[in-house]
C-alpha cells in the first residue's frame, strides 16, 4: 500500500480490532503489489481492489456482488480467472469510500466457508476484452437436447443399487461409478472385447433420443455401446483420447443431473474449457474426437459464465473478466454413446492413432511398474511418462503454487548487469523471468502447458528440451536451471543438461543450478520440506529378490549410497548391474531412503481446499497471498524446495494417463514425478566433468544443492 495510507493510522486512536484490520489491509496491499503488481493509493477513488474476494478463493460473483451492492450502485465487477482478488467500480467516490470503511475486515459467507475481505483504492480498473476462442474442430454442444421429463426417465432407467451387475459390467471405480451396455470397456487395456457383447443391449429409453440424433445428422449409424458414468461433486476423469481402434468416429455424451466443465487440450498446448450445461448433448467428430484429449478436473466448483452472459459458445477461456462466476458441482450422470469399430482406423491423425503405429491410449499402471532405465531410450521413455506428461497434466495447479521467487535465486538475477541476456532453461510458469526487469530474459520449458501460462503473462518463452535448446552458442550472459536437472534419469543425461547450459554461455558468463538434495537435514538443521514430526521414517525401496541378493541395501541408482558405510562415499554401478530395479514412491515430507524415486503430487479434496483458500494467509508467516486455482486445491507456502504438497501415506493405484492415480478411500487424484535427488558433492563432481567451466561457488539452500558456474574467458 502507498506510504500515505500507513501515515493515516496516526490520525485518530483506533480500537484493537480496528488496528488489526488495518494491519491486515496493509499486508494485503503489500502482497498485491509484490506478487501481482497492483498499486493501491491513499486517495479515495470510485475504484477498489478486493483482496480475498476472488474466484480463486471460492468466492462467487453472486456472493461478492451482493455484499458490495449494499454499499451503493456498482458500475462493474471484475473477477480475474483463478485469482484471489477482484476489482469493483462504484457509481461514485462516496459509495466506494463507504465500502472501504464498512467492508474492510468483513467476513463474507460463501456457502460452507467464509473469507475476510480487505479493500484498497486503485486509480482505475482494467477489464480484459473477450478473446476469440473457437471450439475444437468437429465439436458441437447442443443445449437442452432432452427435456426434464426425458432426463428423469433416463436417470430412472439406470439401476445403481446392485453391487455387481454382470449384464452391464457395473463397476465402482475410485473416482466414479460406471455401467456399460452393449460392450464392456476394459480399463486395463483401454479397449473392448469385440467378440464378447454384453447380455444387456442399450436401454430402450435411449432409443427416442438416438433416433433424434440420426434425424438431425449428429450420427449416421446407430451406436451399439453405451457407458454411463456417475460423478459425485469433486470427482472427475483424467484427460484422454478414446482409443481409435475401439470406436468409430462420432462419440456423443449426454449430461444429466448437473452441468460441468470439460477441458479439451490440443497436443500443441491449446486448452479450451467447455461448459456442458444440464441436459446438453456433446458431439465429438474428426479432430476433436481423434486428436484433442478431453477430461474433467476433479473439483467441487467450476469457473463458468454468468447466467446473463450472451456468449454463444460456452467456453470459459474466451470470456471477459466481468462475465465469470463459480458454480458448485452436483451429482452428474453422463451417457456416452459410441459405435464399435470392426476395421482398422485410417484417420488423418496418425500421431494419436494406435492403428497407425502410435502408442495406444495410456494404460493404467501400478507405480511399482516404473523401473530405472537401462539405456537412453528407456530413460527418455521414463521421463516422458513420469515427468513431461505429468507437468502437462498438472500445469495449472503447479503454476498456482509457484509464485514466490526464492531469495538466493533473486540475488543472483539482480546481480546481473543491465542489458544482460538471461536464459531460464526449465522456466516452469516463468516466476523468475520478471525478477530483474533490466535484463533481457527468455525462458523455455518442455511443458507446452506451462509455456502457455508464461506466454499469457507476457514473457518471451518457447517450448524446448533442456538437452537441446534452440539458441546460438555463446549467446547468453547468464543461465539458470532451477529444479530441472534432477528430473533426468541417468547420469549421462544430467551431465548433458549441464553441458547445454555451458554451451549457451558467453565467455565469462555464469550459470546458477539448483537440484533437490538427498540431505534434507544439513548442519544439524532440517529443511522446511521435512515434517516437524518424529515419524520421519524412510520408506522402503522396491527391489526385486534377485537384486536383494546381489546389491542388498543399495539404493538403485548409477551413483549408489550405502547407508551402513561411509556416508560421503559414492559407488559407481553400471546399468547392467541394476537392471529391472523398480522405483519406490516417496512419502512426502520425510527423509529420503533412495536417490531415484517417484514423488506424488496431490490435488487435495475439495472441501478441505475451500477452507484452506479462505484468506490471504491471515495467520501464517510472511505476507504471501494464496493464489489459487478454483477447485484445484492448492495449499502451498512456496518453500525453497521443489516438493510442496503433502502426501497421503496410502499406496496408490493407477487410474489413467499421465500417472493419474487415486488413493484407496478418496477421489483425490495423484500424479507421480520422477526425481534423482543429489548427494553432497555430486553436483560439483558432475560439473567438474564439463570442459571450459569452473565451479565459482556451491552451497546448500533449504534442501537443495546449488552451484554457480563461470565459463572460461
Amino acid at each position: 500500500m502507498d506510504e500515505n495510507v500507513e501515515t493515516t493510522t496516526k490520525v485518530s486512536r483506533k480500537s484493537k480490532d480496528e488496528k488489526k484490520v488495518l494491519r491486515k489491509q496493509i499486508k494485503a496491499s503489500h502482497t498485491l503489489l509484490k506478487h501481482e503488481g497492483i498499486h493501491t493509493t491513499s486517495k479515495p477513488t470510485k475504484h477498489l481492489v478486493v483482496a480475498n474476494g476472488g474466484l480463486g478463493n471460492g468466492v462467487s460473483r453472486e456472493h461478492l456482488s451482493a455484499a458490495l451492492g449494499e454499499m451503493g450502485e456498482l458500475e462493474v465487477l471484475v473477477m480475474p480467472a483463478h485469482k484471489p482478488y477482484a476489482f469493483v467500480t462504484y457509481s461514485s467516490d462516496e459509495n466506494a469510500l463507504k465500502a472501504h470503511v464498512n467492508l474492510n475486515g468483513h467476513k463474507l459467507q460463501c456457502g460452507e466457508s467464509s473469507v475476510t475481505l480487505y479493500l484498497g483504492f486503485v486509480e482505475s480498473v482494467k477489464c480484459l476484452e473477450e478473446e476469440t476462442v473457437s471450439l475444437p474442430e468437429g465439436l458441437t454442444v447442443v443445449n437442452d437436447f432432452v427435456s426434464p421429463e426425458e432426463e428423469a426417465q433416463l436417470l430412472a432407467s439406470i439401476d445403481w443399487s446392485s453391487i455387481c451387475d454382470q449384464d452391464t459390467a457395473q463397476k465402482a471405480l475410485k473416482h466414479r461409478k460406471v455401467k456399460h451396455y452393449g460392450y464392456e470397456f476394459q480399463y486395463d487395456n483401454n479397449n473392448v472385447d469385440k467378440d464378447k457383447p454384453l447380455p444387456a443391449g442399450l436401454p430402450k429409453e435411449c432409443m427416442p433420443l438416438l433416433e433424434r440424433c440420426m434425424k438431425h445428422g449428429y450420427i449416421s449409424v446407430m451406436p451399439d455401446q453405451l457407458t454411463v458414468n456417475q460423478y459425485e461433486s469433486g470427482q472427475g476423469i483424467p484427460p484422454h483420447v478414446d482409443t481409435h481402434s475401439a470406436f468409430e468416429d462420432t462419440i456423443m455424451s449426454l449430461s444429466l443431473g448437473a452441468q460441468t466443465v470439460m477441458e479439451f487440450r490440443h497436443p500443441d498446448g491449446r486448452l479450451v474449457a467447455v461448459v456442458l450445461p444440464l441436459r446438453s448433448l456433446l458431439v465429438m467428430k474428426g479432430e476433436s474426437r481423434y486428436l484433442w484429449t478431453h477430461g474433467i478436473t476433479p473439483r467441487k466448483f467450476d469457473m463458468v459464465p454468468t447466467a446473463d452472459s450472451d456468449c454463444p459458445i460456452r467456453t470459459v477461456s474466451n470470456l471477459a473478466q466481468n462475465k465469470l462466476t463459480l458454480n458448485k458441482r452436483d451429482t452428474r450422470t453422463s451417457f456416452t454413446f459410441r459405435k464399435i469399430r470392426h476395421e482398422s482406423c485410417n484417420c488423418a491423425f496418425s500421431s494419436a492413432c494406435d492403428c497407425q503405429g502410435a502408442s495406444s491410449a495410456p494404460r493404467p499402471s501400478q507405480h511399482d511398474s516404473a523401473s530405472l532405465p537401462g539405456c537412453q531410450a528407456d530413460a527418455a521413455h521414463l521421463e516422458q511418462q513420469y515427468v513431461h506428461q505429468v507437468y502437462d497434466a498438472i500445469a495449472s495447479h503447479f503454476s498456482s503454487t509457484r509464485h514466490s521467487p526464492w531469495p538466493r535465486v533473486c540475488d543472483f538475477l539482480c546481480s546481473l548487469p543491465p542489458g544482460s541476456v538471461l536464459a531460464d532453461v526449465g522456466c516452469g510458469n516463468g516466476k523468475y523471468l520478471g525478477v530483474n526487469p533490466q535484463v533481457v530474459a527468455m525462458g523455455c520449458d518442455r511443458s507446452s502447458a506451462l509455456i502457455r501460462i508464461c506466454a499469457e503473462r507476457g514473457f518471451q518463452v518457447f517450448v524446448s528440451d533442456a538437452l537441446s535448446v534452440p539458441l546460438r552458442t555463446a549467446s547468453c550472459d547468464a543461465c539458470i536451471s532451477i529444479a530441472v536437472i534432477h528430473h533426468f534419469s541417468t547420469r549421462e543425461r544430467r551431465l548433458d543438461a549441464i553441458k547445454e547450459l555451458v554451451r549457451l554461455l558467453k565467455p565469462g558468463g555464469q550459470a546458477l543450478i539448483y537440484v533437490w538434495a538427498f540431505e534434507q537435514e544439513y548442519n544439524k538443521q532440517k529443511s522446511k520440506y521435512l515434517k516437524d514430526s518424529k515419524e520421519n521414517q524412510r520408506p522402503e525401496v522396491s527391489i526385486s529378490s534377485k537384486q536383494q541378493s546381489s546389491v542388498s541395501g543399495h539404493s538403485s541408482v548409477q551413483t549408489i549410497r550405502l547407508f551402513e558405510d561411509n556416508e560421503n562415499e559414492l559407488y559407481m554401478v553400471s546399468p547392467k548391474q541394476v537392471t529391472q530395479v523398480k522405483l519406490s514412491v516417496h512419502t512426502n515430507r520425510t527423509a529420503f531412503n533412495t536417490q531415484d524415486l517417484l514423488v506424488p503430487w496431490h490435488l487435495k479434496d475439495g472441501k478441505r481446499a475451500v477452507e484452506e483458500r479462505k484468506n490471504v494467509k491471515e495467520e501464517t508467516q510472511g505476507s504471501q497471498m494464496k493464489i489459487s486455482n478454483t477447485g484445484s486445491n492448492q495449499t502451498c507456502s512456496d518453500l525453497p524446495c521443489p516438493e510442496l504438497q503433502e502426501s497421503s501415506k496410502d499406496h496408490m493405484t493407477a487410474s489413467n494417463n499421465s500417472n493419474f492415480k487415486q488413493s484407496e478411500n478418496s477421489s483425490t487424484p495423484v500424479f507421480h514425478r520422477y526425481y534423482h535427488v543429489f548427494q553432497k558433492g555430486e553436483l560439483e563432481q558432475l560439473c567438474g566433468q564439463v570442459a571450459g567451466v569452473k565451479v565459482q561457488s556451491s552451497y546448500h539452500d533449504q534442501g537443495n544443492w546449488c552451484v554457480i558456474l563461470q565459463k572460461d574467458l
